[in-house]
């Protein structure tokens, strides 16, 4: 159950975009891309307590999450750069950042740590794997996500400059710390990556 949301949160997400790069100007569509972003977000809390609560816990779900969690947060970067809402370098960033990150995961895991588990500095620890950093960062992302959007809305058009301007701050944010949870992992990757060489 808890792997099936998390494909399915996925194709929410594929949705919404389809709404918002084929429906411009049409306020009914980009409502409901919104609606399918907060569902596509949400659901991602629940595959993680529904696996818990049903014991499904598994290195499948956890690859299946981040996996998911990649798709659905690189996509919108990527379609935020394409509708010219956002920057191409914030695309950039986020997929950088990610390609790197679960490179050097894919060789902890290898090792048979979990993808937060590889860190052992207690500093890299707490910024990458805390409730609290985790929370920071998908509130900032799923925040800016949704803002953008919203700002979109032909039919609040004369909200949207300062309502795309907050949501353009959101998204700086939410890059910023999508780039310092990931020098942790770059950081500990010398003793993962030198003992798989050995």
């Amino acid at each position: 159950m808890a792997n099936f949301i998390t494909i399915f949160r996925v194709f929410l997400m594929f949705i919404g975009v389809y709404l918002i790069m084929t429906q411009i100007d049409n306020s009914n569509a980009y409502i409901w891309a919104l609606i399918l972003t907060i569902l596509a977000f949400a659901l991602d809390g629940v595959d993680g307590y529904l696996a818990r609560k049903l014991h499904e816990e598994s290195k499948l779900g956890a690859l299946l999450d981040i996996m998911s969690d990649r798709i659905v947060e690189n996509t919108y970067w990527i379609v935020f750069a394409v509708m010219n809402w956002l920057p191409a370098w914030f695309a950039l960033v986020a997929l950088t950042r990610g390609f790197v990150t679960d490179t050097i995961r894919s060789a902890a895991m290898e090792k048979g740590l979990t993808p937060f588990g590889m860190q052992k500095n207690p500093v890299c620890k707490w910024i990458t794997g805390s409730k609290f950093m985790r929370i920071t960062y998908a509130v900032a992302k799923v925040l800016a996500f949704i803002v953008i959007i919203a700002s979109q809305i032909p039919c609040l058009e004369a909200y949207s400059g300062p309502t795309y301007r907050f949501g353009y701050w959101l998204a700086i944010v939410a890059i910023v710390l999508c780039v310092v949870r990931g020098l942790p992992v770059v950081i500990e990757a010398k003793s993962v990556l030198s003992d798989n060489q050995g």
